[in-house]
């Protein structure tokens, strides 16, 4: 939704006034009456009639249920975002004040810079939350003063200690200077006095002073053909205490109680001006600073001389163009818009774009904030550059975090040494599972280069793929973040998962083809054996943790119930038994019907033993096989012993076993292994092979005469390349 510039500020006031119009703020002040005052100081930075609108919706929020929705309706999204981001740091500015006692008088450094740090990412979202809020604060420090009212210690400190600092660090002088000589006011009200009436007694006899002064620069410098405006410096007391206190300096010794303002067209101007004062006065060498040649970190450029006149009293000078002084007074403010900044930009860093103007500005808020942070940790920090070792509370307090730019210009927090990898987890998963390169500040760098606080970071991907397992190597140090480590095992566990699944969806399809019941619904099978679900069921068979042959019983037809006198209730008997013809004598029984069992394949010698089947004669089974133990433990009755007959001179009777190989699946696999069963004169009557994601299952039947002649032949399986476990199945 797009209004007009004058109708998007009336219409906001509109919105605003019935719920504002009543409502009064802690301080006291009524709130539409701070919402107009905040205008008023934004309109006399120049900031646009938007941010101006906004400072009016900000306010109603609290009173909106769904004051996003609302607002959006009305003014826009953008309108929508700005007013609840702000609203949003409001909050965690009063919440961290009140948490903190007002009789407190030195800052916790801990609370201090976590309150910066939440600043930063609420200005990341949209930088006009920046003037907002500075205007609001100033705003109520005025109403404090005008009213004669005892200001909390807390917020004044605050004001001090973060507001003024963060209006120094974008160059938004006029509100820094005013900001810190209110809180200052509040906090040593004596010496606050004491610093004003000294400049007042003082005040007529500078001011006739500086207007002679003014008058002959002005006049000596047309002479020189440089068109100059000069003008007298406005004194803050707050600076002036500042510097008493760090040069250990009388009131009367601080040079910058005589100052003044020279403003030119042009750079050349302005060491044409310079010039011109060093040879007209007597300048002092260590008072010189050129900041056009060498920025502030903020942006600031000027000239900086202190000169002393022929009575010998210091005089300070600052030089500037109008373009340096309109950039001085408003800082950021004067380019709001982002795009009147120019090819300088802000702190030297290239400006041509509005996104390369707000990751300057970006940079210079982190770091303000890695400044902060270090001189917060005091003594410690510096014995950290030293080579000392501080302790680890103290860095995990003040450096255990770096903050980061998005292509986007958003900020993103990361742990300490944190790399390109952890980034793109940290802005979204799915990049990180597709990252493949990285660049910081526009150069490549490696995937497990340590960032650094303020660096753009642009992530390079591919259109589908996962994460390596180096990145888990933690020698390598791809990974220092524990969510995105977190995140890369859990896609490796998902891959185990799938092929597990796959593996098992295939052996019990199988199963199903070969028992002829195909027609049986997957989801239905799982439900009859126990399983959630049919994929339960395929990764539980895939892990090698539910027998196919539970799926084989269970999909045969139940045999018939036989009556008592359907069979013969067999006894044991001490009489040698004669032999079947399978080669297994029953005990007790003559010429009964015998069968060797599939699920466990016994041969010589395997201890054994029989059960009496309904119409199938008896089957043959091992004395540990699982299914005859539960045949055991339900029809005992019907358990019978045997044991293995006798063989006639020159008669080999040969038993089907069933060996079971795992092994790393490459070429000429199965003809390696085929060889040694060969050299063993071993029969293979049967092999049954399947490969997933390299790894290859075999199952070979081979008849043998004697089952523990397998032993050494399993053990010359093994040994084959490749091979990696080898058991009867």
């Amino acid at each position: 939704m797009s209004l007009p510039a004058d109708d998007i500020l009336i219409r906001a006031r509109a919105f605003a006034e019935p719920f504002l119009s009543g409502e009064i703020l802690d301080t006291g002040e009524n709130l539409l009456v701070h919402a107009d005052a905040v205008v008023a100081i934004l309109d006399s930075m120049n900031s646009g009639d938007d941010v101006k609108a906004a400072s009016y919706l900000v306010y109603t929020c609290p009173h909106l249920s769904r004051p996003h929705e609302v607002i959006a309706k009305t003014f826009g999204d953008e309108f929508a975002s700005l007013a609840v981001e702000t609203t949003k740091l409001v909050e965690v500015q009063r919440l961290s004040r009140s948490a903190s006692s007002a009789a407190q008088l030195q800052v916790d450094p801990r609370a201090q810079t976590e309150n910066v740090r939440k600043m930063l990412l609420a200005f990341s979202k949209d930088l006009r939350v920046i003037m907002l809020r500075l205007a609001s604060r100033l705003q109520t420090l005025r109403y404090f003063a005008s009213s004669k009212q005892a200001v909390p210690a807390s917020l004044a400190k605050e004001s001090l200690q973060v507001f003024a600092p963060l209006a120094n660090r974008l160059g938004i002088w006029e509100i820094k200077w005013e900001l810190e000589d209110l809180s200052f006011r509040f906090l040593e009200p004596d010496t606050y006095k004491q610093i004003a009436k000294l400049l007042d007694e003082k005040r007529v006899e500078r001011e006739s002073n500086m207007q002679r002064l003014r008058e002959q620069v002005q006049t000596e410098l047309a002479a020189q053909n440089i068109k100059a405006s000069v003008q007298g410096r406005p004194k803050h007391i707050y600076s002036i205490v500042k510097k008493m206190r760090g040069k250990s300096l009388d009131f009367s010794q601080v040079f910058d109680i005589r100052a003044m303002r020279i403003i030119v067209s042009n750079v050349a101007d302005c060491y044409e001006a310079l010039s011109w004062v060093h040879s007209s006065f007597s300048p002092i060498t260590s008072e010189f600073d050129d900041y056009i040649a060498k920025p502030k970190p903020n942006g600031y450029q000027s000239l900086h001389t202190v000169v002393r006149d022929d009575a010998g009293r210091p005089i300070e000078i600052q030089i500037r163009t109008q373009a340096m002084h309109d950039h001085a007074e408003h800082g950021v403010a004067a380019h709001w818009a982002y795009k009147e900044a120019g090819a300088k930009g802000y702190v030297g860093v290239s400006a041509n774009s509005d996104y390369d103007a707000k990751i300057a500005v970006l940079r210079q808020l982190l770091a303000w904030e890695r400044e902060m942070s270090t001189e917060a940790a005091g003594p410690d920090a510096s014995a950290e550059k030293t080579g000392a070792d501080p302790s680890a509370e103290e860095t995990a307090l003040f450096d255990d975090r770096i903050y980061v730019l998005t292509p986007n210009a958003a900020i993103v927090e990361l742990p300490k040494g944190a790399t390109p990898i952890d980034f793109a987890y940290t802005v979204h998963t799915n990049l990180g599972h597709r990252c493949r390169g990285a660049k910081a500040d526009g150069v490549m760098i490696p995937l497990n280069t340590p960032l650094q606080n303020g660096q753009t970071v642009e992530i390079t991907t591919v259109k589908e793929g996962g994460p390596s397992r180096d990145w888990m190597n933690t020698e390598l140090g791809f990974l220092v973040s524990h969510r995105a480590r977190a995140k890369v095992r859990a896609w490796f566990n998902a891959q185990i998962t799938h092929e597990n699944i796959a593996k098992g969806r295939e052996a019990v399809e199988k199963i199903l083809q070969r028992e002829g019941k195909t027609s049986i619904k997957l989801e239905d099978l799982a439900s009859d054996l126990g399983f959630k679900s049919s994929e339960a069921l395929f990764e539980t068979v895939g892990k090698d943790e539910f027998s196919l042959r539970n799926i084989e019983v269970f999909l045969r037809p139940p045999e018939p119930v036989m009556q008592p006198d359907d069979f013969v209730l067999l006894k044991k008997s001490r009489v040698v038994p004669p032999k079947s013809q399978s080669g297994v004598l029953v005990v007790g029984v003559d010429s009964l019907l015998t069968q060797l069992s599939k699920c466990c394949r016994p041969a010589p010698p395997d201890a054994i033993s029989g059960f009496v089947t309904r119409g199938k004669g008896v089957s043959i089974h091992r004395n540990d096989c699982r299914n005859f133990q539960s045949l055991l433990t339900k029809h005992s009755e019907r358990v019978i012993e045997v044991r293995w007959g006798v063989q006639k001179p020159g008669q080999t009777l040969l038993y089907p076993v069933e060996v079971s190989v795992e092994a790393t699946d490459r070429q000429g696999l199965l003809r390696d292994i085929s060889e040694v069963f060969a050299k063993e004169k071993m029969n293979v009557v049967g092999v049954q092979t399947q490969s997933i994601k390299g790894t290859a299952w075999m199952t070979f039947t081979v008849e043998v005469a004697d089952a523990s002649l397998l032993k050494r032949v399993m053990q010359s399986v093994k040994s084959v390349s490749g091979v990696g476990q080898v058991r009867l199945f």
